[in-house]
This record gives C-alpha cells, structure tokens and sequence, in this order.
C-alpha cells in the first residue's frame, strides 16, 4: 500500500496540474506553479531523489487533465507455469508488458508488448484485472498507474526468444519465482493470473 504522504503529494501535484490546464488567469496560474513546486519537491524528499529527476517524470505537465498512466501486462501459463522475462533495466524479472501507447488499445498493446518482450505471438484469452498500483504491494511511484492484466493464449508451438528490452526469458512455477521487478509485477498479482488460468470463468478483480 502507498504511502499517505506521497499519495497526497501525487494529488497536490496532479491538482496543479489540471489547474494550469485549465485557467485563463495569469495570477492562477502562478497560484498552480507554486503548489506544482511543493509537490514536486515533497516527492523528491519523499524519494530521497534530486528534484530534477522528478521534474523528467511529468513532461506534460499543464498540457492536460491530469490523469493515471496506463501498465499492460499479459499473462502465459504452460503447465501452471509463468512466462516471465528478464528486464535490461533492473535485471529483475515480471510478466511481459509496459506503458500503453497510444492508438491502441489495452488488449492490442498487451500483444505487441509480449511479442516485443518474448517473441511470442498470442491472443488475449480474458481480462484478469484492472489495478491501482497504489493500493498494492508494488514499488512506490510518483506517477499514477493502472495496471491490466490479461490472460494470453499463444498462437502456435514456438520457444520464447529475448527481445530488445530483456536479457532472459524463461518459464517458472508461482512457488518458485526469481527476483522481481517490484515496479511491474507483484506475486500476488503473478499468482492470480496462474489461478486464472485454471478457472478462467471467474469474475474479474478490480480496486
């Protein structure tokens, strides 16, 4: 679960940030600057991070109202075990997938995720859930996600390959996993998909 500071933090900033979007008032938008200012550096303390690491965080910031980012992750089971891949990033393992893009949709960028991450093409079977990244167990952030998860169906018989943006990929039980990205994928979250797989007609979790 999030830290209370920080979620307020996130608020504040994201607050001044839909305000900037949306005033025609030159003194508001001062107004906004300064409680973006505040956020920013009580996420920076809250971090232990230098602030201008934090300002990369929020290119955007005024553009738009200001809304969560969206994670996809796609789920493969082979004899209840897990397709993981391995990150460039941290050297830690978690379910392929990544930042949706635009002008496609969740299920679209799930399938474009894991055949970029492991090779494989597949279909989506079902959606798993839809989650608040702050309301579980994953590394604290910033910025504000959801995540979907996806149940997957591989296309054919073919072996995992790794891909630009990982170093391994590889097949696991839930019970015995390797190091986790905690940013992107949780056990509990893991193990859901596995449970999924053998009653895929259960409802779907959402927060």
């Amino acid at each position: 679960m999030e830290d209370e500071w920080l979620s307020r933090a996130k608020r504040l900033h994201a607050i001044a940030s839909t305000g900037m979007h949306f005033t025609e008032s030159e003194f508001d938008r001062e107004r906004y600057e300064d409680v973006a200012r505040i956020a920013t550096q009580m996420l920076a303390d809250l971090g232990n991070k230098p602030i201008e690491q934090l300002r990369d965080l929020f290119p955007g910031f005024g553009a738009s109202y200001a809304t969560p980012m969206v994670d996809v992750r796609g789920a493969i089971i082979r004899d209840d075990r897990i397709l993981l891949v391995r990150e460039k990033l941290d050297g830690l393992w978690t379910l392929p997938g990544g930042y949706a893009d635009v002008g496609l949709s969740a299920g679209e960028n799930t399938i474009k995720e894991v055949r970029e991450e492991s090779g494989l093409d597949v279909t989506i079977h079902r959606l798993i859930g839809v989650f608040h990244k702050a309301k579980h167990g994953y590394r604290q952030d910033p910025r504000d996600f959801y995540k979907f998860y996806f149940l997957c169906q591989e296309e054919s018989a073919q072996e995992p390959a790794i891909g630009p943006e990982t170093t391994d990929v590889d097949f696991f039980s839930p019970s015995a996993l390797p190091p986790l990205s905690l940013g992107r994928s949780i056990q509990e979250h893991i193990e859901l998909a596995v449970a999924f797989s053998r009653n895929p007609d259960q409802p779907v979790v959402f927060d």
